[in-house]
């Protein structure tokens, strides 16, 4: 009789993810994961390495928002510690990214052991999912289950422990293939279909409606189903916003798409939504973004419909008016097919306004723009707005644009609509999500890239988002993946030394300069292209020359620190400190 060839549990881990098509994995090297490693390698799988466990986290969760696949995140015990704010980020954002963690030794849990950590408590309420492997003959039930999870409902990332005598010890490499389900390849994500009755009663709200809205959210990227959002604005004349916070799920150039959903960053959508007799939510929360779906926001006269693929956003949506139970994709092809209805009688006027409102916008915020500089007391120094604006004239219309910061973030989403409704079409937007992480814009940079190796992928980053997540920077050295950063560098946490003057009572800042740091010469250092940008007229040729180098570059721009609208509205009263 001949013995069944035994295997690492590392191994089997990492034949596992294999088979569910993963195709890159991004870690910090150590001990703990050796026999994945190995795993890995006999699989011929992709293995970023990353100098930072919370950058490995960050790439992940980049290429998996790019992609809409699930990339893995490999940590070990210490090391996952590390990993916390990228698993955090990537929760915000329902990203389904596969963090695993080889942990301490299960035969002596709760001893004591080396680099002992409690994990899966830890990362329970950042995961849809959070388990230790107990037998190594179930790690590809574990692998399996964790996958569905991760993408089925409202996607969102997972974790798995694999302890060390596990990780080390071997087993039958056809372990736990004797029972269901045989086929462990991954399967498409089931989807929940609209009940035909409360569909109908969606579509005659509409129906009866003068002013709707449409907001898209998370759940429409995670579809797919952002084209269909773009022809049901288009064709049934429905003004489309999406919440702030998110991947793009529109190019600001498409003729239905207004803005983010935010009176502050978006003036027009105040108006918009303080008109509406009907607002539609697809695949999006009713969380701080929304005012909780509340006044003043959302008139109390405006009814108010969430449509989430999951009935766990169903019952986070608590105070829609009415919900609808449906997989985004499903429903906006209900709602295109309803066009051709005759009840279905809405005409051009009120999508011809909200568009008119947005050229206004527009005119008058490039207007502004070139009274403010132009002014003595701004003494020709370059506006972060402005700074956002010639960076994507430099760009091509198929190079990614990432940004990352506080003040910088916010000028940067109102560059792209200006741009946009211009005519200016990029391949892709990603910036931090809902929790405002500063320090992603490297990493996620470093994803675009090598997802997209022949575009160029361009960064703004805010000088303090930089010192945050800079260190980054190393796995586009070593990996060849040339980016481009520009730094808005204004000499400290401008974000928040301008919240600072309007709550504290002295009106000073305090704990928020930064000297004068030479981020160009840094790239310089490592290997890189770096430039310094003191006058705007110099923006534009220093970025392309950036982008010509062939090497990863910094812009290092000095900006005037200047509130955006969104700072500003916060901070109005004294007794104010947050956004809520």
């Amino acid at each position: 009789m001949i013995e069944a060839k035994k295997i690492r549990g590392g191994a089997l881990l990492a034949r596992a993810l294999q088979e569910k098509g993963v195709e890159h994995v991004f870690t910090l090297s150590g001990g703990f994961c050796n026999p994945a490693l190995e795993g890995f390698m006999e699989c011929q799988m992709k293995v970023i390495n990353c100098p930072h466990e919370q950058v490995a986290g960050h790439i992940a969760d980049g290429h998996t928002r790019i992609t809409r696949k699930p990339a893995v995140c490999l940590v070990g015990p210490e090391g996952f510690a590390n990993a916390v704010p990228a698993m955090m980020e990537a929760w915000g954002e329902r990203s389904p990214v596969i963090f695993v963690t080889g942990s301490s030794t299960i035969k002596r849990q709760g001893s004591g052991g080396f680099k002992e950590i409690d994990d899966v408590a830890i990362a329970k309420p950042l995961t849809k999912y959070s388990v230790s492997i107990t037998d190594g003959a179930r790690i590809n039930e574990f692998v399996d289950r964790a996958f569905k999870v991760a993408l089925n409902g409202y996607p969102g990332a997972v974790h798995l422990s694999l302890p060390v005598d596990l990780m080390f010890s071997s087993f039958p490499e056809d372990a736990g293939r004797h029972e269901r389900p045989f086929d462990l390849k991954s399967q498409v994500p089931s989807r929940a279909w609209p009940e035909p009755s409360r569909l109908k009663q969606v579509l005659g709200k509409l129906d009866a409606a003068n002013h709707p809205v449409l907001i898209g959210g998370h759940g429409v990227w995670w579809s797919g189903a952002e084209t269909y959002l773009e022809e049901a604005g288009r064709i049934l004349g429905i003004p489309v916003f999406n919440i702030p916070y998110h991947q793009k799920l529109l190019g600001e150039e498409c003729e239905a798409y207004m803005g983010l959903a935010d009176i502050h960053q978006y003036h027009p959508s105040a108006d918009a939504f303080n008109e509406s007799d009907l607002v539609i939510m697809v695949g999006a929360r009713l969380d701080n973004q929304m005012n909780f779906g509340n006044p003043p926001l959302f008139p109390k006269s405006t009814e108010l419909i969430c449509i989430n693929g999951s009935h766990e956003e169903i019952d986070f949506n608590r105070a829609a008016d009415f919900t609808l139970l449906s997989d985004p994709c499903a429903f906006l092809q209900a709602l295109i097919a309803h066009k051709s209805s005759p009840d279905f009688k809405l005409g051009r006027s009120w999508f011809n306004l909200n568009r008119q409102r947005r050229s206004d916008w527009v005119a008058k915020m490039l207007t502004d723009l070139d009274k403010e500089t132009s002014a003595p007391e701004f003494g020709g120094r370059i506006h972060p707005l402005q700074l956002a604006l010639d960076v994507q004239q430099a760009m091509d219309k198929e190079d990614w644009l990432v940004i990352d910061g506080g003040n910088t973030h916010f000028w940067s989403e109102i560059a792209v609509n200006l741009a946009g409704f211009q005519g200016k079409k990029l391949g892709g937007i990603l910036h931090p999500g809902t929790f405002s992480l500063l320090g992603v814009g490297v990493s996620f940079a470093v994803s675009a890239k090598n997802i997209h190796p022949d575009k160029n992928v361009v960064l703004i980053s805010g000088d303090g988002a930089f010192l945050s997540g800079g260190l980054s920077i190393e796995t586009a050295f070593q990996e060849n993946l040339p980016i481009t950063v520009v730094i808005d560098n204004n000499g400290g946490l401008d974000c928040i030394s301008q919240q600072q003057e309007r709550l504290f009572e002295s009106g000073k800042h305090y704990a928020t300069d930064f000297r004068d740091i030479p981020f160009h010469t840094m790239f310089e250092g490592l290997g890189g292209h770096g430039e310094l940008v003191t006058k705007r007229e110099d923006i534009i040729p220093a970025v392309e020359r950036a982008m010509a180098s062939g090497k990863t570059a910094c812009v290092n721009v000095k900006v005037k620190g200047v509130i955006s609208p969104i700072v500003l509205a916060t901070t109005s009263k004294r007794d104010k400190a947050s956004i809520e």
